[in-house]
């Protein structure tokens, strides 16, 4: 009979980029939610379209970080990818008054980016063929 094993539970750090991801992904998933109500006849196609990205692109996050949380391995390129756009968006924003923009963008992507590459969270993240499916 076999005997049921708990999974990993994941580590703090990769917990926090996670957390972070979800985060992002969330406020992206509300960004396209609210630019599809103000869509105006004006900018229709325009409206749509980054309605649409936002919405997807905050869902796909969501995914990630799903995938962060369960240990799956498929999810750190994703976020490291994410991350790096993010930084490049918050060099964007600096300057003006959207530097407060641009802090919250940096410090987030670096937050995460800093997690994943822990010792800890690149072990628990190691494509590992074994632990998905044991020998007999």
């Amino acid at each position: 009979m076999p005997t049921e094993t708990t999974p990993p539970s994941a580590p703090r750090p990769l917990k926090l980029a996670a957390a972070v991801v979800a985060g992002e992904g969330l406020v992206l998933a509300v960004l396209g939610i609210a630019e599809a109500i103000t869509i105006h006849s004006d900018r229709l196609l325009l409206g749509v379209t980054t309605a649409g990205f936002l919405f997807l692109y905050g869902a796909g996050l969501l995914f990630a970080a799903r995938g962060l949380y369960r240990l799956s391995t498929w999810s750190r390129g994703p976020a490291v990818f994410a991350q790096l756009i993010q930084l490049f968006m918050a060099y964007s924003f600096w300057g003006g008054s959207t530097k407060f923009v641009s802090v919250i963008l940096a410090v987030a992507a670096v937050t995460v980016l800093v997690a994943l590459f822990r010792k800890e969270s690149m072990e628990a993240l190691a494509d590992d063929p074994t632990k998905d499916h044991p020998v007999l």
